[in-house]
């Protein structure tokens, strides 16, 4: 069986970061739980962990336009899809955290991304699936896919940080805080924000 989680839904700027881990039957790790439950040092220590003893995994980033494009929920489902595409061997079973099954909704029309061939599209209907609320909580591989995820994620976030220091994505990591919605209304915006997104509580308009 595969697991499946996102990292970043709730962000007002960078990707949704979804990942996929097939671990072997045998898997025993103390420490891995729900990552949100995980300090920063243990989600980093069991990366690597993770990515050695997993049988496939897979981490795949959706970008802001795209999140624009199609909606988060839908931007979340897609990510989780096309990382359960990447794994080999294909899983038999997928379970994903949360309350909708992963193969809820496909082929959505986007110009914007990957594009699902009609194939890839059949082979994920093909598989069955179980979403499991908290699942994060009571599934290694869920819980792993939410540390890659998570991990893969804040990666991406303190990279561009270096290009935008102002927003402070090494520490915020995109989430609304209050110094992150106060330098959007200081800066504006860049194009790591989600546009369809109320990035600032007032809406203030922005001079596009």
């Amino acid at each position: 069986e595969s697991g499946t989680d996102e990292a970043g839904r709730g962000c007002l700027a960078g990707p949704v970061t979804a990942a996929a881990v097939i671990l072997p039957r045998d898997f025993e790790n103390i420490t891995l739980n729900d990552s949100k439950q995980l300090s920063e040092k243990a989600r980093e220590n069991l990366r690597p962990i993770i990515e050695k003893q997993a049988v496939s995994f897979a981490v795949t980033h959706l970008l802001p336009q795209e999140i624009d494009e199609i909606n988060i929920l839908n931007a979340s489902m897609k990510g989780m899809q096309e990382c359960v595409l990447k794994l080999k061997p294909t899983p038999e079973f997928i379970i994903v955290d949360g309350n909708r099954l992963l193969n809820a909704k496909l082929g959505l029309k986007n110009s914007f991304g990957k594009q699902f061939t009609k194939n890839e599209i059949e082979l994920l209907r093909s598989i069955p699936n179980q979403s499991i609320i908290k699942g994060d909580a009571k599934f290694m591989s869920i819980a792993a896919a939410s540390v890659l995820a998570k991990t893969y994620r804040d990666d991406y976030m303190n990279a561009i940080h270096e290009e935008f220091p102002m927003y402070n994505w090494k520490k915020n990591k995109g989430y609304p805080t209050k110094e992150h919605r106060e330098a959007i209304k200081k800066y504006g915006v860049t194009k790591y924000h989600r546009m369809s997104f109320r990035l600032l509580p007032e809406q203030l308009k922005f001079d596009l």
